[in-house]
């Protein structure tokens, strides 16, 4: 063993999708990483196979969302049918959502890592030891994080300005932590099975959640002649051909090839913490989610993009070591609402094993009947983030907590998506052009303040800001609502409260007196 161990800036304990999504978005910003994963291959199973379109927004900040593109198939949404496979209800996530990406999108996860892979290898900010075992994690609050590693050539230490725990459900880090698993009540066996056919299998290019009782299933296309169904496990051994034959021709006798089939446990848990100093928990790591939903990965994604920015600010811009603990507090009630809803998808599909079960099937029956309902429930499973340092919520702020949309713009003469615009800094859009104040309030906070109809954009920004009765609205770089003018507030001079907002994201800030000269300074010319 090395008497002294390389210092890295961050150390990436696997190198899954969120851990290799993680290095992406943190070469972006300049901070080297060091990606340890014990296998040394993609592993070649498919798993995940739904993201949203937020996920995909990410997947272009980290630089691969043209060849994602290429590997994903559109869904239609999701369908609730019954033991008889009757449509009971529908909700449809078709188009394009706000974040300029189809709602839903079907992918093979082996596809998805590769060309993250691939990313990876091209960029010289990050670095991918396979065969790298981690045996320990010794977090350090008053140092560096130092990571112990076992390859063929004996054992090594890193040590690590920060060190993300992408270690999946059985996480090492998470135990290096002192972290530990909060039940959130759900747990069910089921089996899991990867077919590729040119059967004409019926289906509507989206999901369907069957509610039987007695055998729920899912199903769903994946691809051009790829399809996966999930059953609930019973005491009846049944073969795959006969749990499939509803979705295929009447005797069927053609191709059908079985890419996969394993049991799993579908769990609900949560992290009772996710930090502890500069060690982080990401994905499986932190959060079990059933599949219901198709937001396990999607959440995982989630965190990368969460946590990478503000760690670059305090990394690379000096920022205050207290924005890193919005990771979990802003991260950890978004993870937990998405499981609940995952688990209420479950119940849905099985009434639960209790007495009040039939009762529950009667009542979703008749819900699913109410008209508008489901048109309701359908577009947007990712709830706003509640109101903390870099969230300012509150009377008149409806934005705050939101995403900006991201349509696709004009500028310059170039066609391009909303974020390749603003890049990766803090930004003020406004719906007009900025006044004085404002202007004044930009320069001094050293960001820029663009006015929405300058982009020339197909009036999407403008009916978003309008419709959350907003003037400006200061934005973070994952493009988060932080503040927001209310409109017709065009005296807003609450600049304390935006240089304090910022003052936790890098330093040096302009000191609020200096703010508040240059506020001076516009309103006298």
């Amino acid at each position: 063993m090395s008497r002294t161990p390389p210092h890295v800036p961050v150390v990436i304990v696997g190198a899954g999708p969120v851990g290799v999504t993680a290095a992406l978005l943190l070469a972006r910003r300049g901070i080297r990483t060091v990606l340890l994963e014990r296998h040394r291959d993609v592993y070649p199973l498919p798993r995940a196979v739904a993201a949203d379109d937020e996920v995909r927004r990410i997947l272009q900040a980290a630089g691969v969302g043209e060849e994602f593109a290429a590997i994903a198939r559109p869904a239609n949404g999701l369908r609730l049918l019954d033991a008889r496979h009757r449509v009971m209800a529908e909700f449809r996530r078709t188009g394009h959502g706000r974040h300029g990406y189809p709602q839903t999108s079907m992918f093979d996860q082996p596809e998805l890592e590769r060309l993250l892979r691939e990313a990876l290898a091209r960029n010289p900010e990050c670095e991918l030891r396979g065969g790298a075992e981690v045996t320990c994690v010794t977090p350090d609050a008053a140092g560096p994080v130092r990571v112990t590693y076992r390859d063929a050539d004996g054992e090594h230490q890193l040590w690590a300005e920060a060190v993300l725990g992408c270690d999946g459900a059985n996480s090492l880090t998470r135990d290096a932590i002192g972290a530990v698993w909060e039940d959130l009540r759900f747990e069910e066996r089921w089996t899991v099975v990867d077919v590729r056919t040119n059967a004409d299998v019926r289906c509507w290019e989206g999901v369907d959640q069957v509610c039987d009782p007695h055998r729920p299933a899912t199903f769903m296309r994946v691809g051009e002649d790829r399809y996966r169904w999930e059953f609930r496990l019973t005491d009846r051994d049944e073969p795959v051909r006969e749990l499939v034959a509803p979705w295929l021709p009447p005797s069927y006798d053609g191709d059908f090839e079985i890419v996969r089939e394993t049991q799993y446990t579908f769990k609900a848990r949560i992290a009772d913490r996710w930090c502890s100093g500069r060690v982080f928990l990401l994905g499986d790591a932190a959060h079990l989610s059933p599949p219901f939903i198709g937001q396990g990965l999607c959440s995982g994604l989630r965190d990368a993009y969460n946590l990478t920015w503000k760690l670059a600010h305090v990394l690379r811009r000096g920022g205050e070591e207290q924005l890193l603990d919005t990771y979990e507090s802003e991260r950890k009630p978004h993870a937990r609402h998405v499981i609940r809803l995952a688990v209420a998808m479950g119940w849905t599909m099985t009434g639960g094993q209790d007495g009040a079960a039939p009762l529950r099937r009667r009542l979703l029956a008749a819900a699913c009947r109410i008209p508008g309902l489901t048109e309701l429930a359908g577009p947007d499973l990712s709830p706003p983030l509640t109101a903390g340092p870099l969230v300012r919520r509150g009377l008149r702020r409806g934005l705050a907590g939101t995403h900006c949309p991201q349509p696709w713009i004009t500028a310059a003469g170039r066609r391009t998506r909303v974020d390749e615009l603003l890049g990766d800094s803090f930004t003020i859009l406004t719906a007009t052009r900025p006044w004085p104040a404002l202007n004044a309030l930009a320069h001094a906070l050293g960001i820029r303040a663009i006015p929405v109809p300058d982009l020339a954009d197909d009036g999407t920004l403008t009916a978003w800001l309008r419709g959350g009765r907003a003037e400006a609205v200061l934005l973070r770089p994952d493009r988060v609502v932080m503040d927001v003018v209310p409109a017709g507030d065009r005296d807003f001079t609450d600049t304390a409260t935006w240089a304090a907002l910022l003052h936790t994201t890098r330093s040096p800030l302009p000191p609020r007196h200096t703010v508040e000269q240059s506020l001076l300074r516009s309103t006298t010319r």
